[in-house]
């Protein structure tokens, strides 16, 4: 296997950008990559796929069993691909219960870790930082750093010298530069598909990494990885919600992962995309309808107005078809939708729900959640939640899932079910081994 892990002490550091700019770098000189994202961001991923051109997978050492992070591993190394992995938050961060770190990734995968370093505002205490964290344990392998924000050459020279002295090579140096900033919302980075520019924001990342690191000790160093065992079978993170599956695909519902349709489409699952922000509808013959989440409070309007989708959307409910909705999805399947200005939209009134953005609270952790699904379809998974809208209103029908936390503290149930309409605020993302399934509330 070859591939590496872009880490940090924390985030702000600058990693997606250096990754965005690896990437694009190495494939201007001919390297095949294959672009991952540590944890459940389901948004820096579009960025890598934009700086490669290859479908970027999650690697979520929390929320994955060791299977399905082996086999995505595996099918990069098996297409001769330089897998480069970008870290979530810092290489040490965890979730609540301590497990699920990026260094965790790298232990399991064997990927030797570069840690980008901001060195806007330190000189000589860099080899402190870099020195516990190359020592902080033991079955990390800190291979190398990229300094960044480097303000001068005399600057680069001291942060050398110190790095010299702990014998940490240093593997790129990116100076100051303001055009290296991506705009940011509330749930991250604007999205990929919104910037207008982005292209050229990528190849001014990959002139500056082509510039300021070496390029062929980043790839030398991708060959230390550790062999993984080849995949056998075909890990499925979830059962196929249908087989015919109609997936909403915009702004509005950007947020799947591609893992699960992927695994979907392996299964033999036939995947269809639709534009609900286009006035776009469900293909007539799917069985199943899934809207991901994304912004949909961003564009209440447009969909309220989408008189074309609304129906498609209840002739699928209509015909029986399983309707499922995450997060945004969720919010668009209820009754009504309050934006940031305190202005109710309708939405699809599949389900008896009412969600506000003007009163915002913000949701976020991992979620071990079981089904409550009379019809058996749901199993036990492991999720993720992070938005910050709140329920106004829930109306008669069946909560969907009971849910714990990451160390295992009941938060009740979420999500509501009414026939083959269902959704919740989790964002599904591998199925459970059986012992952390939780307990119905």
């Amino acid at each position: 296997m070859s591939g590496i892990l872009i880490a940090a002490p924390s985030s702000g550091s600058g990693k997606t950008t250096i990754t965005l700019g690896l990437l694009r770098a190495l494939s201007r000189c001919g390297v095949a990559v294959s672009p991952g994202k540590a944890g459940p961001d389901y948004i820096d991923p579009a960025f890598h796929t934009a700086a490669c051109g290859i479908a970027c997978v999650n690697y979520d050492p929390w929320a994955m069993r060791p299977a399905l992070l082996d086999a995505q591993a595996s099918r990069a190394r098996d297409d001769g691909r330089l897998l480069v992995i970008e870290a979530m938050m810092g290489l040490f961060d965890a979730a609540m219960d301590g497990t699920g770190a990026p260094a965790d990734l790298a232990a399991s995968l064997g990927l030797p870790v570069v840690l980008v370093v901001d060195c806007g505002r330190m000189a000589q205490s860099v080899a402190a930082l870099v020195s516990g964290y190359a020592r902080f344990r033991a079955d990390v392998q800190l291979a190398g750093v990229i300094l960044n924000k480097v303000g001068s050459p005399k600057h680069e020279a001291m942060l050398r010298g110190a790095l010299d002295a702990i014998d940490m090579p240093v593997l790129g140096v990116i100076g100051r530069d303001p055009g290296l900033a991506l705009p940011e919302r509330h749930l991250g980075l604007v999205q990929a598909g919104e910037q207008g520019g982005l292209d050229l924001f990528i190849d001014h990342a990959a002139d500056a990494v082509e510039a300021g690191c070496d390029l062929d000790a980043l790839v030398a160093l991708g060959r230390r990885a550790r062999p993984v065992q080849p995949a056998t079978d075909h890990v499925v993170a979830m059962d196929p919600l249908g087989s015919r599956i109609a997936i909403a695909r915009d702004v509005a519902f950007a947020f799947a992962y591609q893992h699960l349709l992927a695994g979907w489409h392996t299964a033999g699952a036939s995947l269809s995309f639709f534009s609900p922000l286009a006035n776009e509808v469900p293909a007539d013959d799917a069985d199943a309808v899934y809207l991901p989440g994304g912004y949909p409070e961003l564009y209440a309007g447009t969909l309220s107005a989408a008189e074309t989708f609304r129906a498609g959307m209840r002739a699928a409910a209509l015909r029986d078809a399983r309707v499922f909705g995450e997060c945004g999805g969720y919010m668009t399947l209820g009754e009504g939708l309050v934006d940031a200005s305190g202005t109710r939209y309708p939405m699809l009134g599949l389900l008896p729900l009412t969600t506000s953005f003007a009163e915002r609270r913000r949701h976020l952790g991992y979620r071990r959640i079981r089904p409550l699904d009379e019809t058996g379809f749901f199993k036990p998974m492991m999720a993720h939640e992070f938005h910050y809208a709140t329920i106004v209103s829930e109306g008669d029908a069946a909560p969907l899932f009971a849910v714990e936390d990451a160390v295992g503290t009941s938060l009740g149930t979420a999500g509501l079910r009414a026939g083959t309409v269902a959704g919740s605020f989790m964002h599904l993302i591998d199925r459970a081994p059986e012992h952390t399934a939780a307990e119905p509330a």
